[in-house]
């Protein structure tokens, strides 16, 4: 069954138990996911759907970021509750551990890249993370390899 099958089935549930604040989040996802296709003129597939939704995700945090510095802490939660069901239907993401090990290993593979190569160590580390179905952050890997080259 694909994201947008899934998606559309969690809405009906959530119409029937009538949770409004699920509701409408997964009615937004379902928007986002349908304006890509038509603009893509194709449907999507799973690597697609998910970048759509780790667009909204990233949207969202920086939502709370800007509602908490304006102090409309209800605004904030709302958003970072849209967060937690959206990473749902996403795969799990890396943790700190894994993404460091990942850095090493790029940087291994690579063999004594210098902070010029930071480019080139980013780019081996996410091609890794993304062939093994891994959602990362890509500020996170960011600092774990200037972190690693500069212990060098």
């Amino acid at each position: 069954m694909g994201l947008s099958d899934q998606i559309q089935k969690d809405i009906i549930t959530a119409m029937k138990a009538r949770d409004e604040a699920r509701l409408s989040t997964l009615r937004m996802v379902k928007t986002a996911l349908k304006n890509r296709e038509i603009e893509k003129m194709a449907p999507l597939d799973d690597k697609e759907s998910q970048q759509v939704l780790g667009t909204l995700i990233k949207q969202r945090k920086d939502s709370v970021e800007q509602f908490t510095k304006g102090g409309r802490q209800e605004m904030a939660d709302k958003e970072a509750a849209e967060i937690v069901l959206i990473e749902s239907y996403m795969p799990k993401a890396a943790g700190e551990a894994e993404i460091i090990a990942g850095v090493k290993a790029a940087i291994a593979e690579m063999g004594s890249p210098t902070m010029k190569d930071m480019g080139t160590v980013m780019k081996t580390a996410m091609a890794k993370f993304s062939a093994q179905g891994m959602r990362v952050d890509g500020k996170v890997v960011s600092e774990a390899v200037k972190k690693e080259l500069a212990g060098k």
